[in-house]
């Protein structure tokens, strides 16, 4: 953790709604003129696109079928690691893009599924932030977990979560339901022993319920709505949280836990506002202070 150069990641698995958050950090970033280095956490990925699926077959001959994207041997956890702390002690680092489809594509004329060169961050950042599949993984090797000075897991129940993906992977990417059940199968191993427990090491969780059936997934023919969710707010820590506050703010939300809000799916972005606003405040004044301004 670092008073002068604050990294906040955001983690949670393919389809979580990991992007959902990024948007209310980016809007909160805006609103209050902090300037933020974004990474995303895609492009740690050791492989593109096509280098992946030349090692996934290999893989499957040689009897391993559960290469994927989750685990350590496929990700350069230790280049993570070493940007969180290059940022942590001097506001520097380097970084890249993976380039999922053709729109992002275009502008750096490559093909999708590929990578950009590894460049400098911007000079001058307020704050670093991270979103992606990794960001407070601990490993006996590696522990990217202890530079991030708020770390937030999005964690759907797990149902809703395979329905995110399929229904991403499908109207985006254009692959087959067949196609993206073998690849949540051929994660779980590496998602129960990668992602998963991450999720002890985080400040705050937010776990999306839906209020509808999602007994079978793979049959699912759209993502239930914001409006038939509600969403959990766990706190680590909830020493200086203002709950009543809170209570008071957002319209039928309720506690089940000393630690624990329950708030409605329609509710998420503004609870996040509320939430992180004040996180973002402190940081940047830890900042300002240890800058001696």
């Amino acid at each position: 953790m670092s008073e002068r150069h604050p990294i906040i990641a955001i983690t949670g698995s393919s389809g979580a709604g990991t992007t959902t958050v990024s948007r209310t950090f980016e809007n909160i970033f805006r609103r209050e003129g902090v300037k933020s280095a974004i990474v995303e956490g895609d492009s740690f990925h050791r492989y593109d696109r096509q280098e992946m699926k030349k090692r996934l077959i290999q893989a499957e001959k040689e009897g391993n079928n559960h290469f994927s994207h989750f685990g350590s041997e496929n990700n350069l956890f230790g280049d993570i690691e070493n940007l969180f702390r290059n940022y942590s002690q001097k506001g520097t680092g380097r970084a890249r893009k993976y380039l999922h489809n053709a729109e992002e594509a275009e502008p750096f004329k490559q093909e999708p599924g590929t990578f950009t060169p590894w460049e400098d961050l911007p000079e001058g950042t307020d704050i670093l932030f991270y979103e992606g599949l990794h960001g407070a993984v601990v490993t006996p090797e590696h522990n990217i977990a202890q530079y991030p000075d708020l770390r937030v897991g999005v964690v759907p129940v797990i149902n809703l979560e395979w329905i995110q993906k399929l229904w991403r992977d499908q109207h985006k990417r254009g692959y087959s339901t067949e196609a993206v059940t073998d690849t949540i199968l051929r994660r779980m191993p590496d998602y129960v022993h990668y992602i998963v427990p991450q999720f002890a090491h985080t400040h705050v969780n937010f776990q999306r319920v839906p209020m509808v059936d999602t007994s079978n997934p793979f049959i699912a023919r759209d993502i239930p709505s914001a409006d038939e969710s509600m969403v959990v707010i766990r706190f680590a820590n909830p020493k200086g949280i203002d709950f009543q506050y809170l209570l008071s703010m957002i319209n039928d939300s309720w506690m089940s836990r000393a630690n624990t809000i329950v708030v409605p799916g329609g509710k998420m972005e503004i609870a996040m506002q509320l939430i992180f606003t004040p996180f973002v405040w402190r940081m940047m004044d830890r900042r300002k202070r240890a800058l001696g301004g």
